[in-house]
Parts: structure tokens; sequence; C-alpha cells
């Protein structure tokens, strides 16, 4: 679905945003309704919904894109780093190497703008959220909820586990794509000292 509507232009639709398992169309209402004749414009859109998916062929399995992020893991930039580890009885340096072993996939994005939603951790290093929400989480923070992982894009509340950062910048508005991560990515999380990533920081 995603991938149609990246290769057509349909004038009435403004925006799609994939999820889990569906996509959110944004249509425009006033040309909805011009071409609707009588029909509200809700169920004219389903129905050329229901028409346009019918002729979607399937194609040729895509290769993902991998993206490589480096990670400094604990210290400032990770304090419950300790906390997982505690919580599911391994030392901290086995969850960095859990966590930078991962066969991940970006499902979706949401949240907060390039805020990956990612898959594949290790459930060895399943930890729940926190119980209060973090006022402000950096950008480029990396976290674990429950058995998902994900990195802060924007500086934002946040109530995940948080155990290191990346000096990649994830959201730029002034590019296109403003995001560096699309849904359907390979992640690859690279632990990193904390000198790397002063000198990749500045590199941004």
């Amino acid at each position: 679905m995603v991938a149609y509507f990246e290769e057509v232009s349909i004038d009435w639709v403004i925006e799609y945003i994939p999820a889990y398992a569906s996509v959110t169309v944004f249509y425009d209402i006033l040309k909805v309704s011009k071409q609707a004749e009588g029909q509200l414009p809700y169920d004219y859109v389903c129905d050329q919904l229901k028409v346009l998916l019918a002729d979607v062929k399937v194609k040729e399995q895509i290769e993902p894109r991998v993206v490589d992020i480096p990670v400094c893991y604990g210290g400032e930039f990770g304090p419950d780093l300790e906390y997982v580890a505690e919580y599911n009885g391994l030392s901290t340096s086995k969850v960095i190497e859990l966590h930078s072993n991962g066969d991940y996939l970006v499902y979706m994005l949401g949240f907060a703008p390039g805020f990956p939603f990612i898959g594949g951790m290790d459930q060895q290093i399943a930890t729940p959220r926190q119980k209060s929400p973090r006022l402000k989480i950096p950008d480029g923070t990396v976290g674990i909820a429950n058995n998902q992982t994900g990195v802060y894009p924007i500086e934002t509340p946040g109530g995940w586990q948080l155990i290191g950062r990346t000096p990649l910048k994830l959201f730029k508005p002034e590019q296109s794509p403003p995001t560096l991560l699309q849904a359907g990515d390979k992640i690859k999380f690279k632990p990193i000292s904390y000198d790397e990533f002063l000198e990749k920081e500045a590199e941004q």
C-alpha cells in the first residue's frame, strides 16, 4: 500500500502514515466532495481505496536498507543501563552485547518526528517502561520499552529505559526526507567510546 502511494499521485491524498498493520490516509475533503457525486466523502474515499488496492500487484521483494547507528552506552548517556542489567539478571556488558547484536527492523515511525519503533530486540534484555516518564530526554538517546528499542530523534518527554546515545541526527527538518530512518530499514547498533561519540557528533 505504502509503496503504491509512493508511485502514484492521487489528487485528494494529503498524506499517508504507515503503522504496524495499517495505513492512515489523510485526504482533502473539498477535493473529495467535488468528485463524490452525492456520496459522503468518507464513503467515497473508502470505495476508491478498495478499487486502488484491488489493482496493487505484488512486486519483487526489495532488499531493505541497512543503517549503522553508533551508540555510546551507559554513563551520562545511558542512566538506565544498570537497571536494565539488574532487572534481567545480566551484566551491563552483556546488555550492550545483546543490544548491539540484535536483528533489527524499523516497523514504523511515530510518537515524535522520526521516532523509530524498532523490533527484533533480544528478549533477554526486555524491560518495562519507567513508572513515571522523564520530562526531557535528549535527542539521540537510545531506549528500551518492553520488547522494543528506539532512538529519540528530538528532545522530548518519554518513559523508555535509557541505555545510550547516538551522535547521529535522526530528524533534520530542513532536509528531504527529514528523517534518517524509514519503515522497513534494517538497523545495526555499533558500540562506540565517549571520545568517538564526540568526534562523530562534531561531524553532524
